[in-house]
């Protein structure tokens, strides 16, 4: 079941009640990104001997350079807690079997010499050193065990967390002064920086001082965001009077909502995505979908090897790689290709063979990227806000059929703007207040067009709808006996239940006008006068439980209208159905079908249309200093080969692609890049229609004005 935040305000509204003030240095807009980095950690084991005995200064930037690398992140402080460089301030923290005492030092002037820019890594909350001579500093759960504890006895790791509101602070403030000392600092890449619960001393006594109840799970939460938003202003103040341009960037393995109250401690964002390490491929479209609207530069992070950190001697295929970087370029991003580096300092050739093979096509790339912004003319607001989950399931769901409809989007919080877009999605769980439903409200009566599913729409305790512009009244909820009657007391998951819905007319189109279940049931609705329903619900004959059930799965239709499944109201339709939660479980191609004739029915001229496989993704960007519009055309497919994640191996070719494009004129040219081919085009109206006679993986298409 879903898990929320506290019931009444979203939880960005409750950070604006108690977030401190933001009065720091912004370089963002002076500073550019460089397109090729790679990130190489060095979590390095004191039970490793003779470490960096191998480093050669310029057989390390020479690897790099020939590997089209113009920027790594090399490694100020480790995981294990050891320092890599010549530390007065901390001489037992440096690593102790270390044959090149300045080693980061020695790295960062190497990569200076060739042009390469070197941010330094710190860890902040995993550092086992630490944790081991201050375990009072170590976050406790509500049983007073440590946070981060590995669950068996012989499982290693230096997963302890590190609590913000301990002394450890004072020593991670000392720690990055002297680097800024000792070594040339371009940025700081601050690690495992995230707001979990915390229930140790220094934290109860500050909830005291403050007016929380360390009793309420709620009050614990928001003051664990409270406080990891105060050390992020504290330390990039401590940071910037320390030096006034290098890069911050603040790393919990995940960018969401949750940045929007600390944004200026930013400078740029890295959206750390290994899709076989744990993140999959629908993370990174769903994050930077999000972090591009937030107006600075950004990478995305995949990393060279087959699983994820740590892979000693593996190998991502070379097609997955391309399209985990290509990709980036498409959604507006640079590249980051994670790498560790070995015990012994030298860099592994076969790791920058492949890492090479793919930033030489992305320096090809680049005119056409950079400073590009997305194109879109529909916004999500984002279920992340509401539910507390990373990644939510409506937010899996409505990305992936986007995506598989080729729709330009983006993904906004509730205080983003609305007004550039067509249409805007409320996915399954957007519980609303009145000050969001006054928003929503101002939105659609300036000309906007919404689609809403299941709960979203209600308010925070789910009684009542508080869009009556969606045209629906929320009925009684309970299942259905062995009779068909309500059955009163059922406390029985919702996705026990199924019902079925009927497609005609045309939010029909594409499907067969039958019935097709809908796995979890819809909520029960009424039509409010002046709404029109698209499509029914039909009932099953009862509920699945254990009195009642029919054969192995749910019970076949009863063929009698249940209520509407479907509603539309001027500019508005609603979804009885979680259909993106269900998207995302077991992806029922009729779901998918449905949303996308909706939204063609309030947006019937979209940006784009190509006529190509669902597994081909689409975008445009728009670079204004060029006066031109970038379409990327990818074409790489994850498979499920192995049980833990999915792999992309093969590249399929693509052949005679129409595609038409919403222009705003005339273009005076249509050429695919970096080859230089023009493309021939027609101009219909509003809409320049062209063929892709053939594209390998990835294609763009320059859209000249």
């Amino acid at each position: 079941m879903i898990r929320r935040l506290a019931p009444a305000l979203p939880f960005l509204a409750i950070l604006a009640l108690s977030a401190p003030a933001i009065d720091v240095k912004d370089v963002s807009t002076e500073f550019e990104l460089p397109f090729r980095q790679v990130h190489l950690d060095f979590h390095t084991s004191e039970d490793i001997p003779d470490v960096g005995k191998d480093f050669d200064p310029d057989d390390f930037a020479t690897t790099l350079h020939e590997a089209h690398v113009n920027s790594v992140t090399v490694f100020g402080r480790c995981h294990h807690g050891w320092i890599y460089y010549d530390t007065k301030l901390f001489p037992e923290r440096k690593h102790p079997n270390l044959k090149r005492p300045n080693l980061l030092k020695e790295q960062i002037e190497a990569c200076h010499k060739r042009g390469i820019r070197a941010p330094v890594y710190v860890t902040v909350q995993w550092d086992r050193f630490t944790t081991t001579a201050h375990p009072e500093w170590v976050m406790r759960n509500e049983k007073g065990e440590f946070v981060g504890d590995t669950p068996g006895p012989i499982d290693g790791g230096f997963y302890r967390r590190l609590c913000l509101n301990s002394p450890y602070v004072d020593f991670l403030k000392k720690h990055l002064a002297e680097l800024f000392q000792l070594v040339p600092v371009d940025g700081l890449f601050l690690d495992i920086v995230d707001d979990q619960p915390c229930h140790c001393d220094f934290c109860k006594k500050g909830m005291a001082a403050e007016g929380f109840d360390v009793a309420k799970r709620e009050d614990v939460a928001r003051y664990a965001r409270q406080a990891l938003d105060r050390f992020r202003i504290e330390l990039t103040h401590h940071i910037r009077s320390l030096d006034e341009r290098c890069t911050i960037f603040y790393n919990a393995g995940h960018i969401g909502p949750k940045v929007r109250p600390t944004i200026d401690c930013y400078t740029h964002f890295e959206m750390e995505s290994l899709p076989s390490g744990g993140w999959g491929y629908t993370h990174f479209p769903l994050s930077v979908r999000y972090v591009r609207t937030l107006g600075k530069d950004s990478l995305g992070m995949t990393g060279k090897f087959h699983t994820s950190w740590g892979d000693f001697h593996s190998y991502k295929n070379p097609a997955a790689l391309q399209f985990e970087c290509f990709q980036m370029l498409a959604l507006g991003a640079k590249c980051s290709i994670g790498d560790q580096l070995h015990p012994s300092g030298r860099l592994d050739a076969a790791t920058y063979k492949l890492i090479g093979s793919v930033y030489a096509e992305v320096e090809k790339k680049e005119s056409w990227c950079r400073k590009a912004k997305g194109l879109a003319d529909v916004a999500v607001l984002s279920p992340e806000e509401f539910v507390n989950e990373r990644v939510p399931e409506p937010s899996a769901g409505v990305v992936r059929m986007l995506q598989e409809g080729r729709q330009q989007f983006d993904i906004l919080d509730s205080k983003g703007d609305f007004s550039p877009y067509k249409v805007l999605i409320l996915p399954d769980a957007i519980a609303i207040d009145e000050a969001l439903a006054t928003k929503i409200t101002d939105y659609l009566e300036k000309g906007g067009s919404l689609i809403a599913s299941y709960e979203s729409g209600l308010d925070a305790e789910k009684v009542r709808f508080l869009l009556p512009q969606l045209g629906v009244t929320k009925m009684d909820d309970s299942p259905l006996d062995g009779s068909g009657k309500p059955a009163r007391g059922r406390s029985y998951p919702r996705n026990n239940y199924a019902d079925y819905i009927k497609p005609q007319g045309r939010i029909g189109r594409g499907l067969e006008p039958t019935e097709h279940v809908m796995y979890i049931r819809g909520l029960r609705i009424a039509a409010n006068d002046g709404a029109q329903t698209l499509a029914p619900a039909i009932r099953s004959y009862f509920d699945r439980t254990p009195e009642h059930f029919s054969s192995h799965k749910q019970t076949p239709s009863s063929g009698e209208v249940e209520q509407p499944a479907i509603v539309r109201k001027g500019r508005c339709i609603y979804f009885a159905h979680p259909i993106f939660t269900q998207y995302c479980r077991n992806a029922p191609r009729w779901c998918r079908v449905l949303f996308l004739n909706a939204l063609d029915l309030l947006l019937p001229e979209p940006l784009l249309r190509i006529d190509a496989p669902t597994t081909a993704l689409a975008t445009i960007n728009v670079q204004a200093a060029e006066n031109r519009w970038v379409l990327h055309l990818l074409h790489y497919i994850p498979e499920r080969r192995g049980k833990d994640f999915d792999v992309i191996e093969d590249i399929i070719p693509l052949a005679d692609i129409k595609v038409s494009v919403h222009v705003p004129s005339r273009p005076s040219k249509i050429t695919a890049v970096p080859q230089g081919e023009d493309v021939p085009f027609t101009l219909k109206g509003d809409r320049a229609a062209f063929t892709v006679p053939k594209f390998v993986g990835h294609q763009m298409i320059a859209i000249q004005f």
